[in-house]
């Protein structure tokens, strides 16, 4: 009878240290996001498994290219998946399907998206927003099908849970995820 408390106690003990190591990392350090829908295609699928990066923008700014997830500034129940375009202080203007950054000193970067978008039929639509200093605009990778910035305006850094650095499953798409450099 002995024996058995004692393997049980051992269990116990066991996963207690598990759950010590386990939840800091979980909680503080890496959130696992699973893509629903199609907003992010082709570069990131339906049921696509990824690790986001929740420790990074707590000592350096999110980036201008960086695929991050956030709560969806109308329902925060709701997680998404999006492209940083535009970061705080800058103009975002879309013309004729072409994406312009006007930074607050006036010097204008066209957005080249050929590195990560081999191609796109979508049309982007007319959109001039002004971010503010806590503002990003993001949007889908597939843009005629991504509810983004270009509805719903700009998105605040607070809803920010991190940036995806990893995609874990499938198996044959296993990759580090890096930002486009523009």
């Amino acid at each position: 009878m002995k024996n058995i408390l004692y393997q049980f106690l051992d269990l116990v003990k066991i996963v207690l240290i598990a759950l010590a190591i386990v939840l800091p990392i979980r909680y503080f350090l890496f959130q696992p996001f699973i893509v629903n829908g199609q907003s992010m295609e082709p570069n990131y699928c339906d049921h696509d498994y990824l690790l986001v990066d929740q420790l990074s923008y707590r000592f350096k700014e999110p980036q201008r290219g960086d695929v991050i997830v956030f709560y969806y500034p109308e329902d925060v129940r709701y997680r998404h998946i999006k492209r940083i375009i535009g970061l705080p202080g800058e103009t975002v203007v879309i013309t004729n399907d072409k994406i312009e950054i006007i930074s607050p000193d006036g010097n204008i970067l066209t957005i080249d998206e050929s590195e990560y978008l081999p191609f796109s039929t979508a049309k982007l639509g007319n959109v001039e927003l002004v971010l503010p200093e806590d503002g990003f605009f993001v949007m889908g990778d597939n843009r005629g099908a991504s509810f983004d910035s270009r509805r719903w305006g700009y998105l605040p850094k607070e809803y920010i849970i991190g940036r995806v650095f990893l995609r874990a499953f499938p198996f044959q798409r296993f990759e580090l995820i890096e930002a486009p450099t523009y």
